[in-house]
């Protein structure tokens, strides 16, 4: 093969120029757009309200094409005008973008400052510690509790203890057998004799 067939260089060629142009044609009009101020948003904070998801559950609504939106069934947000059909999807609308831009907010949070930070652990300890105290009263009254079991089964295994000794004493004096060592073995077992249960 000759080299005359085969182009010396097979890259593709850019105009610069023009591409050069259009880029500065480009800039001029983002510096046109930037002059135009955009509204400040403000940024986003915690709701200091209670969303109602529960005062609808269970009940049933006629729905007909007259019916407004927000009494038809499901969700409706009255900022956005819309209607949303379950819990979830709602939650998820009110925390997006399109809802919070409706509000007035940008998606951007507030950067905390270090004393911020530290109030808040503060705070959260004072809880902790809250809890601890109550769990611990809690514990401690069961522990009592447990205590006053422990001793009342330890005093009654004592009483125990010195009934089989005096019982054992009084064998040895009246000897084995004998109407005394059924009566003892009877309270003993925890009734009162062998005798049958017919009256007389």
């Amino acid at each position: 093969m000759s080299s005359l067939t085969r182009p010396e260089d097979h890259r593709r060629k850019w105009d610069t120029e023009e591409y050069e142009k259009e880029s500065q044609k480009r800039e001029l009009e983002d510096d046109e757009d930037e002059v135009a101020p955009k509204p400040k948003r403000e940024l986003l904070k915690a709701r200091d309200y209670k969303i109602d998801l529960d005062s609808k559950l269970g009940k049933t609504v006629i729905v007909s094409k007259a019916t407004p939106p927000n009494q038809a069934g499901g969700y409706y947000c009255n900022i956005c005008d819309c209607v949303v059909k379950d819990s979830i999807n709602f939650l998820d609308h009110i925390n997006g973008r399109k809802h919070q831009k409706n509000l007035g907010m940008s998606m951007k949070i507030e950067r905390s400052t270090v004393d911020q930070v530290k109030k808040r652990f503060e705070l959260n300890k004072k809880k902790l510690e809250e809890k601890k105290k109550q769990y611990d009263f809690e514990e401690r009254m069961k522990e009592l509790k447990e205590e006053e079991e422990k001793a009342k089964a330890y005093r009654k295994e004592k009483k125990k203890q010195k009934k089989l000794k005096n019982g054992e004493d009084n064998d040895e004096e009246e000897g084995e057998g004998g109407a005394d060592a059924e009566t003892d073995l009877a309270s003993i077992m925890g009734f009162s004799g062998f005798g049958t249960s017919k009256k007389n």
